[in-house]
């Protein structure tokens, strides 16, 4: 291993620490990205030393404004808010977790499910577990559940990878500009299988363990305990509100499905103007989910005119949430995957993956899911690495889409796993637990996910 990639290796090393130790990891991660591209330009021609550093800097403008990630993340982050100020969210939750009142020993897996579907409409992670925390919690400790217990089980449901059922995520944008799969075929066809025994193993493990937590665990008053909330769930369930958070996904499945089954035409010119030879631009898929987003939140509005006068300053100051707090992990993330490539990583990755294919398929969840898991950030994670993984799967043969929806799962796998990712954070604070106590409680059940799942699609099932 050269020089840079040496280094690099010591660079991430000491990231890694100090995240731990609770650094800002945007911070740690553009600071560990100069240091990296410096040692990588030592290396260079004298002429060439400043290479690596203008590449970081590069993609940091560039990331800063992409409108593949700025428009589909704050525009679902607005919508989310609105959901949160109209209190749609909660009638769509309550119409979930009803059923579940009956059931106490079907709590566990009901809860992890709630969220799942929950996240698949509202995309952030985040926004999911501030939505069905203050009715999933109280319920779980109604029924003698303990707090690190009911933190865990909203953690996993929230983040274990729902979103990528929708066609508005990110991540499928970042396969989309490598393949040109649309990201509705990438959410019906290809993510499915993969999600679903992903969800399935670590929601079985996680329910196998914590009836041992549970056992062991000191009894203690268990009144209900749910955190900061925008009001009182409601008692009674609203179909029409509890309707309203599917709508952006309904508008983009019935947008997105191959013509001519097309159920809804969305006129490029309400999106983006078509280019001078008669072709669609690329970013009419990114602004596509932010008018999807901009809708919902146009619906909630209607359906709620109490309401209303406030919905348009909810929905920025959502998008401004979401730039804040998720676009900028990407863009420090993606400063940090470019210096890894010019330090050669990327290119060793590449070498492994030739000398030993059988690798393949481990590697494109593993490194990911350890990528997430130290900057917090699903998202980040695919965009830096999934690169990383296309062209030696093209080079192989192997379908470069499948091996996507390995590279996202285990992002969505190692977000989870990560105490500084929003998601944790937040689920932390609803219950008032440690972040690390509720990342120890999902990292075993997900990696026996991620493991069940390397071997199925090594084996062809999935």
């Amino acid at each position: 291993m050269e020089f840079a990639g040496a280094a690099a290796l010591v660079v991430l090393a000491g990231a890694v620490v100090l995240v731990v130790k609770g650094w800002d990891v945007r911070l740690v991660l553009l600071a560990a990205a100069l240091l990296i591209a410096g040692a990588a330009g030592l290396q260079d021609e004298p002429h060439r030393r400043h290479a690596a550093l203008a590449a970081v800097v590069r993609e940091f403008l560039a990331t800063f404004s992409n409108e593949k990630f700025v428009i589909p993340i704050c525009a679902a982050m607005g919508f989310a808010s609105v959901l949160r100020h109209t209190g749609c969210e909660r009638h769509l939750v309550l119409l979930l977790v009803t059923p579940l009142r009956h059931v106490r020993g079907l709590l566990i897996p009901g809860v992890v499910l709630v969220g799942f579907l929950v996240n698949i409409p509202v995309i952030s992670q985040t926004s999911t577990a501030v939505c069905i925390g203050p009715v999933v919690v109280p319920l779980l400790r109604a029924a003698g559940y303990s707090l690190p217990t009911a933190g865990a089980c909203l953690l996993l449901g929230s983040s274990v990878g729902g979103e990528l059922l929708n066609p508005g995520a990110p991540e499928l944008l970042t396969v989309f500009d490598k393949t040109g799969v649309e990201p509705t075929r990438q959410a019906t066809a290809y993510l499915p299988r993969v999600v679903f025994v992903q969800l399935l193993v670590s929601m079985a493990g996680f329910w196998a363990l914590s009836v041992w937590w549970e056992r062991r665990a000191p009894r203690d008053d268990n009144s209900a305990h749910a955190g900061p909330a925008d009001g009182e769930p409601p008692t009674k369930v609203n179909p029409l509100k509890a309707l309203v958070p599917v709508v952006p996904l309904a508008l983009l499945f019935a947008a997105g499905l191959p013509e001519p089954y097309n159920l809804v035409q969305v006129p490029d010119e309400w999106v983006i103007a078509r280019k001078p030879d008669g072709d669609r631009d690329p970013a009419y898929n990114s602004r596509l989910i932010g008018l999807a987003m901009a809708a919902g939140a146009l619906v909630a509005a209607v359906v709620t005119p109490s309401q209303a006068r406030g919905c348009v300053k909810q929905f920025f100051e959502g998008a401004g949430y979401g730039f804040a707090h998720v676009v900028s992990l990407i863009v420090t993330a993606n400063c940090f995957g470019t210096a890894i490539r010019e330090a050669g990583l990327a290119a060793s990755l590449g070498r492994l993956i030739e000398l030993a294919p059988d690798l393949m398929q481990p590697l494109a969840a593993l490194v990911p899911l350890g990528f997430a898991a130290v900057s917090g950030s699903g998202m980040a994670s695919t965009q830096s690495l999934y690169g990383s993984f296309h062209g030696p799967a093209v080079a192989l043969g192997l379908d470069p889409v499948a091996v996507g929806t390995l590279v996202s799962v285990g992002s969505a796998a190692g977000r989870t796993m990560s105490p500084v990712a929003a998601v944790v954070l937040a689920c932390a604070t609803l219950t008032g637990t440690n972040p690390f106590t509720l990342v120890k409680r999902v990292a075993g059940p997900l990696l026996l996910g991620i493991v069940v799942v390397v071997v199925l699609r090594t084996g062809g099932v999935v």
